[in-house]
């Protein structure tokens, strides 16, 4: 007797198995006196990844390009650009660690990005998550984009322990706070930090900001700040806010997502912030 059984249906009940007077299996989600239990493993699906883009996209064997969530690496180089410090780090690392391995995606509440690509978070088969492992040795920074919240707390510890520890990106130069006074007409070209003092908050109705100087600001949306702690209780801190700046004109501002991309830096001097 063959019987498929639809496990997307059927995977969080009881399955009971028995026999009839004339040893036919059955099965049913109904329980019945002469059944047993049969325990289910729904398992995974595991794939190849035929091509590490940089350190946080990947191309599957069936042709999917995935994003890694939550987390962001430098870049690597392109026809007309130069890698950022660490980007060919984090390609060489993912190269390493995927090239003889099969991994699972593990997805949140938004399946793609605006690009195309599949968001997901990678598992490989020993169980190692693979966004994880990026943050953990310093070459990646968080990134995240709600609604996908999904392993955040894990992330935030890991990125704070790596900081701490002076690993990958976080010994670079190129990656240390820049004081928000510091700041040239060019701005700064990819990810960055930014460090200053509050000096007023500013309200409109799709957004709150952040007031650090005449030129610059960092921009919260309304429909997210039920994530962020009471924003008034930013005004007159030292805040490091990280992210990729917006130029208009002589004025920049910086997206912030999520809290995670805040930190209060309290002990920082006048002469550090450039003031």
């Amino acid at each position: 007797m063959i019987l498929f059984i639809c496990l997307p249906a059927w995977v969080n009940a009881e399955i009971y198995q028995w026999q009839d007077a004339k040893g036919s299996e059955h099965f049913s989600d109904r329980f019945s006196p002469d059944a047993k239990t049969v325990k289910i493993n729904p398992g995974y699906v595991f794939y190849r990844v035929k091509t590490v883009y940089d350190g946080d996209t990947v191309v599957l064997e069936d042709g999917r390009k995935i994003r890694l969530l939550g987390i962001n690496t430098p870049e690597v180089q392109h026809k007309d650009k130069m890698a950022d410090a660490g980007g060919e780090d984090a390609k060489t690392w993912l190269i390493n660690k995927l090239q003889h391995a099969r991994i699972r995606l593990e997805f949140d509440l938004e399946k793609t990005d605006k690009y195309g690509r599949t968001l997901a978070h990678l598992f490989s088969e020993k169980k190692e998550h693979i966004n994880l492992s990026l943050v953990k040795a310093g070459l990646a920074a968080i990134s995240i984009y709600p609604p996908n919240l999904l392993y955040v707390n894990e992330l935030l510890a890991a990125e704070n322990k790596a900081e701490q520890d002076r690993l990958g990106i976080w010994q670079r130069p190129e990656y240390a706070a820049i004081p928000v006074n510091n700041l040239t007409e060019v701005g700064h070209q990819g990810w960055t930090r930014l460090v200053g003092k509050v000096v007023n908050i500013r309200n409109t109705p799709k957004s709150i900001y952040l007031v650090f100087s005449s030129r610059f600001e960092a921009r919260i949306e309304r429909k997210w700040q039920f994530l962020f702690p009471d924003v008034n209780d930013y005004l007159g801190k030292i805040l490091e806010v990280r992210g990729w700046l917006n130029k208009s004109r002589n004025h920049f501002s910086l997206l912030i997502r999520h809290p995670g991309a805040i930190r209060q830096r309290e002990h920082r001097t006048n002469a550090m912030l450039g003031l």
